[in-house]
């Protein structure tokens, strides 16, 4: 896991070619912003994005995924919310892929938590539990870009 803000990038830690996809002018934050909701995916590029709005809830509501194949980078436009992180990976042969690369479980020990306000951004590589959109205070109405980048991509 890696966690930043979009305006110091350099800091971040980021890999070379993580760092290249946020530090594109078209994945700044108010191009992000003004972009449509839906998927958008440039020209040749091997990683998505997908932008759109999304309800957070308490935390008790709230499932915690993982994903074997891609990286997340899940940037806050609008509003807030808490993500609640594994540090050690939990895959089990009885977690549920509810979509392709999109695995449930209950296994989780969540010892990070972070909240992620507008130009806030985290990464989660494969295998790392994050259970996103926990409400801080009351639910909310948020606005989320999350990127999928390829496992291929990451080096290591």
């Amino acid at each position: 896991m890696i966690i930043g803000q979009l305006k110091a990038l350099p800091v971040a830690g980021l890999s070379a070619y993580l760092r290249e996809i946020l530090g594109d002018p078209r994945c700044h934050f108010e191009a992000l912003r003004a972009r449509e909701d839906g998927r958008w995916q440039p020209e040749g590029a091997d990683w998505y994005c997908t932008i759109g709005p999304a309800t957070t809830q308490p935390v008790s509501l709230r499932h915690t995924e993982y994903h074997r194949q891609w990286a997340d980078i899940q940037v806050m436009l609008e509003g807030a919310e808490i993500i609640h992180v594994g540090t050690l990976p939990v895959p089990d042969p009885a977690d549920e892929e509810r979509k392709p690369d999109l695995f449930i479980t209950a296994n989780a020990r969540h010892n990070v938590c972070i909240t992620l306000d507008p130009g806030d951004f985290a990464v989660f590589f494969p295998g790392e539990p994050h259970q996103a959109l926990c409400a801080v205070g009351e639910p909310q109405t948020v606005r989320k870009a999350v990127f999928k980048v390829p496992l291929s991509k990451l080096g290591g």
